[in-house]
């Protein structure tokens, strides 16, 4: 007999539509959907899709809770022995809802979940030590090696065999740590590698560390008095209504909002788009999040030249790190052009 998966899929892979369908309501379908073929063939027998659930990247993004409470209560009676999510390659809304409903599943039935993702998918930071994710290229052009990696390895995990490394298995680090028995002393193993290292030998080494980007900071401006400061945030402002779409998770856009002659983003003018905290204050006062109201007083009290007429606004909650820096190379250069001298860059 063989064990039964359960699929998890966007819209776009059920083949519904794009951004424009994004808002798509969970549903599960009997069988294979879309990318469920190929993992069909990767099991060859061994496991069987049963259902695929399908959920719109941005209704998940919104409903998070409800989303994950609702198709929880649609795999019920399908009692899987697995649940599979993606492969997500690279976009962050698809991640997002993957990792979550792994998170989700494994709580709740307690069975193995897996999923596929680029190493830079916000999801992978999110979820890595709740569900079990296969390394991926960053797009679907990945597909056929992205497969493979997950069937295999979700069938070990079904079958309750032992799984290696990282490197040897496929799957992204998961930051758990195990204990290890050795016939060396760390101490001897440190010196060990110490040698490799200057030998300019291979070596393995027992605790990868984190790689950070490093941003070397610019000059302090000046001038003040007679300089041009631009405000930008990751704290979702925008016009009342959102009229960019710009998502409450994992942000495929920005928006640039013109504020010439505006002194104070009042609530019935101004909102925020971002779905990662509590909206309510930023909603009654976006100047909460975005200063507009200090820097003309700034400007009026001659402390700055001027405060700049554009602000830009993005979400950062689970966007990825690939957007983000392609927003902030966009954004600099319209600021550039425009002038600007320096740029008060607000959170949340």
């Amino acid at each position: 007999m063989s064990f039964k998966v359960i699929h998890y899929i966007n819209q776009f892979y059920a083949g519904i539509g794009g951004e424009e369908k994004a808002d798509y309501t969970p549903e599960i379908r009997e069988g294979v959907v879309g990318p469920g073929m190929a993992f069909k063939g990767a099991f060859k027998g061994e496991a069987e899709i049963v259902a695929t659930v399908i959920c719109g990247d941005s209704y998940f993004a919104s409903n998070m809770d409800k989303a994950a409470a609702d198709i929880l209560e649609m795999m019920r009676k399908y009692q899987p022995d697995a649940f599979i999510a993606g492969p997500a390659f690279n976009a962050g809304r698809y991640g997002t809802a993957c990792g979550a409903m792994c998170a989700a599943v494994s709580k709740e039935f307690g069975i193995p979940v897996i999923s596929g993702m680029y190493p830079e998918n916000p999801g992978v930071e999110m979820y890595k030590k709740s569900a079990w994710i296969i390394e991926t290229p960053d797009s679907a052009v990945g597909m056929r090696k992205a497969v493979p990696a997950m069937a295999k390895l979700a069938l070990k995990l079904m079958k309750g065999e032992a799984i290696g490394k990282p490197e040897t298995e496929g799957y992204i680090e998961r930051g758990i740590r195990k204990n290890m028995f050795y016939e060396k002393l760390a101490a001897e193993r440190c010196v060990d590698m110490f040698v490799s290292k200057l030998k300019g030998e291979t070596f393995e080494t027992e605790y990868k560390m984190p790689v950070f980007d490093r941003v070397d900071p610019q000059p302090a401006v000046k001038d003040m008095a007679h300089a041009t400061i631009a405000l930008v945030t990751s704290g979702g402002i925008c016009p009342k209504g959102n009229p960019d779409h710009i998502e409450a998770s994992s942000a495929s856009k920005f928006g640039e909002y013109d504020i010439t002659g505006v002194t104070d983003l009042t609530g019935e003018t101004y909102c925020t788009a971002h779905g990662g905290y509590d909206a309510t204050y930023a909603d009654q006062d976006a100047d909460r999040v975005l200063p507009v109201d200090v820097l003309r007083d700034l400007e009026r009290e001659g402390v700055i030249g001027k405060l700049h007429n554009k602000f830009y606004a993005t979400v950062g909650n689970g966007t990825s790190v690939a957007n983000a820096k392609k927003f902030g190379a966009e954004i600099v250069n319209r600021l550039v052009n425009d002038g600007v001298t320096a740029v008060i860059l607000t959170s949340t």
